[in-house]
């Protein structure tokens, strides 16, 4: 190796490392404002506990990282490959989901120790590693590091709904900023048919249900300028939005009833007015911000009754492929959708950060794509069946993690994610 490779391959580890420990202080940075009892905490079976996060984005790089790669690697604990897999069952039998708050220890302390113990090891193996070891760990970090920063949202997301529960309603973090209410007129943006690209270019990292990039023919269509607002929706909520059977798909009619919605979750009726939960704890409805929590079903409900739909996939990444990614992630610290001054009067807004924007094109593989090998492989494909994906990231998403072709998915009824609603239509 000559000395210039020597000096790139040193500055792509010490690139590697400063990433991974950036990352791994910010998941620490998001539970700070807890308080102990609030670390185990499971209200219903989708979210999981702030605990059991830190954990099993820890055990993420035990098990695919150090475990087949370094032979010194003692495990900090055998037991945690039990408790702390999520759901790869093609290298254990993961604890049950809806029980990760049964578990009262390990304690909130030895997680952290556990953490602390696993990142060592893991900069130390880096440290030590030569350039054919370093390139067979490289992209395995650098999945677990993406894998971590979807679990920093998810600490967000869950966090907010286990505190909703309580009737106390604990503030999270207390309201760091303004936001300056502006109202932002819609307007449409026309596209005219094509054949266009999608999918990742290969460029930089991305998730294997990215690829391979592919054709696909548009025909003419229009998408908002921006997302619903709640103003918006309170309109629609106002005539009758979640009594009339005529604007919803069956299923979520369905929902409807079972559930019993009438409004975006967090929402609550107050003395005549709107109210809201957020992570800074109970206020009133800002008509002007954008209308977050809602399922796909009151998406394409509210699609309906606005006489548009929802944009396929292709058409949002078609509408936003030169776009600068900029907005209100997670960085900001605002952790709610924000309304800000650099609204622009034309032109697409708000296409990333602020609310996931739920499209209408079913969570399917791209033409040609392939799961990794292993058990790496059940991180994407084994999901792609009864999930609708989402697309642009929301204001507790790191804007480190999003990308143009970043592909979001749940089932349609879920709500406690940031999920909005950008309208299109089509053009005849």
């Amino acid at each position: 190796m000559n000395k210039q490779m020597i000096i790139e391959t040193h500055k792509h580890s010490k690139a590697i490392e400063f990433r991974f420990t950036s990352i791994r202080k910010f998941t620490e940075h998001i539970v700070e404002p807890l308080e102990i009892e609030d670390f185990t905490i499971q209200a219903i079976p989708d979210v999981s506990p702030a605990k059991w996060h830190l954990a099993h984005t820890t055990w993420f790089f035990e098990t695919f990282v150090l475990v087949p790669n370094n032979p010194s690697y003692r495990v900090f604990h055998p037991r945690f490959d039990y408790l702390f897999n999520s759901y790869y069952e093609t290298i254990g039998n993961p604890f049950p989901r809806p029980h990760r708050g049964r578990l009262t220890r390990p304690s909130k302390q030895e997680v952290m120790d556990y953490r602390h113990y696993v990142e060592e090891h893991i900069l130390n193996l880096l440290k030590e590693s030569d350039e054919e070891l370093r390139s067979k760990i490289g992209p395995i970090i650098e999945i677990g590091l993406n894998h971590e920063q979807q679990h920093q949202e998810l600490l967000f997301t869950d966090i907010k709904y286990n505190f909703y529960v309580n009737p106390l309603r604990p503030v999270y973090r207390k309201k760091t900023q303004s936001s300056t209410s502006v109202n932002q007129p819609l307007n449409w943006e026309v596209f005219k048919e094509g054949l266009i690209k999608i999918g990742h270019n290969g460029k930089g990292f991305s998730f294997d249900n990215e690829s391979p990039r592919h054709k696909v023919w548009l025909e003419s269509y229009e998408i908002a300028s921006r997302p619903v607002t709640n103003g918006e929706f309170i309109e629609f909520i106002e005539d009758g939005g979640y009594e009339k059977v005529a604007y919803w798909l069956s299923d979520g009619w369905m929902a409807v009833k079972a559930e019993g919605w009438k409004a975006p979750l967090y929402w609550e009726k107050i003395d005549g007015a709107w109210y809201n939960f957020t992570l800074s704890g109970m206020r009133e409805v800002d008509k002007n911000e954008l209308v977050a929590h809602v399922s796909y079903y009151e998406a394409d409900a509210y699609a309906r009754w606005a006489g548009k739909r929802l944009p396929r996939e292709a058409e949002w990444e078609n509408a936003f492929s030169n776009q600068e990614i900029k907005g209100n992630f997670a960085e900001s610290g605002f952790y709610h959708p924000y309304v800000g001054q650099e609204v622009e009067n034309n032109g697409l807004q708000k296409g990333f950060g602020d609310v996931w924007e739920w499209t209408m094109s079913p969570y399917i593989p791209y033409p040609g794509n392939k799961p990794l090998d292993g058990a790496l492989g059940e991180y994407n494909a084994k999901f792609m069946c009864n999930q609708m994906i989402l697309r642009g990231g929301s204001c507790v998403t790191p804007l480190s993690h999003i990308r143009l072709t970043y592909r979001n998915f749940f089932q349609p009824e879920k709500r406690w994610q940031f999920s909005g609603i950008r309208l299109a239509g089509d053009i005849i």
